[in-house]
């Protein structure tokens, strides 16, 4: 079976977030293929442990990925602070003869950023709302390449999924779980310090706040999830993410001082694109009088370049506003409207971008989590929960389809939902040895306890 076939069947997915299927990305050609081993966002340790644990592996997968893409250049990314993750990757390629390189990242966010990190790593900015193919550069994250080794070398599809437990917790942790195992088993195999918590799933930037207590219980592990923040319900990040969207419409008509902080230390801005989101919160006032496109379009355009990194409205605003709310909000009208602004295909880089980094602990401060910041995860435990619910919308596109029903047995990593036909998707398989106890439009729960 050939990378591309195997890749697909095995149902591998972006797994540093994003979710777009591998198999899709990778039939292409490029000069530059990048490891991205940056972990972009605050506390989170999943890629620090896979560099140190599996370097062997990740080195391995990426000279065949190289390989494939026909790259000139393959290069590992990582912030220069990871030395145990550099050291432990050194060898591998030292043990492997590859001609792959390290780049060694300034510790700021949002290092790990795919745009961001190619600019870094080539000195090319990807157009606006592009990808970095149009630039010659593929970029695949650490887990990623885990699970494209498992695939070439042991057939093995994505069931499980590695991330790490930080925040009100005894001790940060790394977990290896299958597909589709409750978040609460994750959090309770950290020995949470709290009995009623709020959790982030993902990274404090750009991860999902979940407050309500159901969606709490009912929220399972991905193949995108990467981490797991559990704190109080009354934190600043919980309590920001619950604001309606009027109440931030209105304070940003009212309460910006148009000091262009947003802009001047927005990461697309700086390596040049067009975006600045002190102009969009400056019109938000007239958004209801403009009835001529073009007028939107110079008013608010600028918000469909808009990555949500949230650096404009967690760190840059003195006012404590939302211009990234704005943004995601005036995007929605620009499609209401069918409006799409043009691209600029060759931005460059701003020259004052190096001065502009966000200090990554600075930024930690200015999120309240600091008292979480310098506790690593140095043990790995593994679950092995009773019953999972595998969710078939785990990627970009369309869900996979069932090829399952109630009352199925199934093998731990056997096929349970092919990719759409005919459309961007990808294949779910089970998470754990069971019987299908339930299929439906999103997904199918495996129960692997015994009858009787």
């Amino acid at each position: 079976m050939n990378l591309l076939d195997a890749i697909r069947e095995a149902g591998i997915v972006g797994a540093g977030g994003a979710g777009f299927p591998t198999h899709v990305k990778l039939k292409a050609k490029a000069e530059w293929f990048i490891v991205n081993a940056a972990e972009c966002e605050p506390l989170i340790e999943t890629d620090k442990y896979l560099c140190r644990t599996y370097a062997d592996r990740i080195v391995a997968a990426a000279v065949i990925v190289a390989g494939h893409l026909q790259a000139e250049h393959t290069v590992i990314a990582l912030k220069k602070k990871y030395r145990a993750e550099i050291d432990a990757l050194r060898a591998a390629i030292d043990k492997a003869g590859a001609a792959i390189e390290i780049c060694e990242m300034g510790v700021f966010y949002p290092a790990g950023d795919e745009q961001t990190m190619v600019q870094f790593v080539t000195g090319k900015t990807v157009p606006e709302r592009g990808l970095p193919l149009d630039v010659g550069a593929v970029v695949d994250n650490v887990g990623t390449l885990l699970g494209i080794y498992d695939a070439m070398t042991e057939g093995k599809s994505v069931s499980s999924k590695y991330l790490s437990v930080v925040g009100e917790v005894r001790e940060p942790i790394m977990i290896h779980t299958p597909i589709g195992t409750p978040i609460t088993q994750c959090i309770e195999a950290a020995k949470p310090q709290l009995t009623d918590y709020a959790v982030i799933v993902g990274g404090p930037m750009m991860g999902r706040v979940l407050s309500d207590r159901e969606a709490i219980r009912n929220a399972v592990v991905t193949k995108t999830t990467g981490n797991l923040i559990v704190l109080p319900r009354d934190h600043y990040l919980i309590t920001r993410a619950g604001r309606p969207m009027e109440r931030i419409r209105a304070q940003a008509r009212t309460a910006c001082i148009q000091c262009r902080m947003c802009t001047d230390l927005c990461p697309r801005y700086q390596i040049g694109h067009q975006i600045r989101p002190h102009m969009v919160m400056r019109n938000l006032y007239r958004e209801q009088t403009i009835s001529s496109n073009e007028e939107f379009l110079r008013a608010f355009g600028d918000a469909a370049n808009c990555c949500s990194c949230g650096v404009c409205e967690m760190f840059a605003c003195p006012m404590g506003l939302s211009p990234r709310k704005v943004n995601e909000y005036m995007k929605g009208a620009l499609r209401e409207r069918g409006l799409q602004p043009e691209r600029n295909m060759k931005p460059e880089a701003r020259p004052e971008l190096d001065m502009r980094r966000i200090p990554t602990e600075r930024l930690i401060a200015r999120l309240g989590l600091s008292a979480y910041s310098g506790l690593h995860a140095h043990t790995c435990i593994e679950l092995s929960p009773d019953e999972v619910f595998v969710p078939f919308a785990q990627h970009i596109g369309k869900p996979a389809q069932p090829v399952c029903k109630a009352g199925d047995t199934v093998n731990k990593g056997d096929l349970i939902a092919q990719a759409a036909e005919g459309a961007l998707s990808a294949n779910i398989h089970a998470g754990i040895t069971g019987v299908i106890t339930e299929v439906s439009a999103a997904g199918a729960r495996i129960s692997g306890r015994k009858e009787g």
